[in-house]
């Protein structure tokens, strides 16, 4: 692969990390951007130490300045941004019935309209260059449902719809958009929604485990390859598309 500049906007999470590695290692420079800095450093610092391009940057992506002050300094450290992954998410269990507005805002802010930032931030570059590559992480919850998980499911549903339309917009420009739907996968994510269950969510982590036709939920390293597939020069003639990694819970 080319030395294409990479920023993985969540890069210190699971499936964020495990991207940023697969990256580096085919030769991609990445920044590994996330609001714990420290944790981005310590991904990005491990990258360096194999002998692969890689910087740490803090972003908020709730923060329109924060997401921009970080595009700009990864574009002044390694260049322009070519390959953009959107890899934040946060939510939390609970019936739609007892959340409120605050909840709804939190929910929205961070797994789509931060992830509406990021892309604005970067995209008309790449629309400059002629060459671009946008991989949007969703969610099944954002395909089918997911009970208790109603606001996340629909911001994430966003997410799936945003890309298509933007897929549809840049389709000329050299620049596809795509999105990867994890399934149930072990990540900070589905521990911290677990821990809102009285059990700490080994039940939950159980039941989707039996769930999953492959019998167990995912790892970020079942994940990240669709997403470095997309990112690649291989994937030029595809966009628009929603791929599931989830063990063949989700087939339509």
């Amino acid at each position: 692969m080319d030395r294409r500049v990479s920023l993985i906007v969540g890069g210190a999470g699971g499936i964020g990390s495990e991207v940023a590695r697969q990256l580096a290692a085919r030769g991609r420079a990445v920044a590994v951007a996330d609001v714990d800095f420290v944790a981005a450093d310590e991904v990005a610092g491990a990258i360096a130490a194999r002998g692969e391009e890689a910087m740490a940057v803090a972003i908020d992506v709730a923060d329109p300045v924060s997401v921009q002050a970080a595009a700009a300094e990864v574009a002044s450290r390694l260049g322009p941004v070519e390959i953009l992954i959107n890899s934040v998410g946060w939510d939390r269990l609970i019936p739609f019935v007892d959340t409120d507005e605050d909840f709804w805002a939190r929910v929205i802010e961070l797994n789509f309209t931060g992830m509406l930032r990021t892309t604005q931030a970067v995209v008309p570059g790449m629309v400059q260059h002629g060459w671009g590559r946008v991989v949007n992480v969703a969610s099944d919850a954002g395909r089918v449902g997911s009970s208790l998980e109603s606001v996340y499911s629909g911001a994430k549903g966003g997410v799936i719809a945003f890309t298509k339309t933007l897929a549809r917009e840049l389709a000329r420009k050299g620049v596809t958009a795509n999105t990867v739907c994890p399934g149930p996968t072990d990540t900070a994510l589905l521990s911290a929604v677990g821990e809102t269950l009285p059990d700490g969510g080994e039940k939950l982590v159980g039941s989707l485990g039996r769930a999953v036709p492959m019998g167990r939920i995912a790892n970020p390293s079942d994940v990240a390859p669709a997403i470095v597939f997309f990112a690649s020069e291989q994937a030029g003639f595809i966009t628009g598309q929603t791929l599931s990694a989830s063990g063949g819970l989700t087939m339509a």
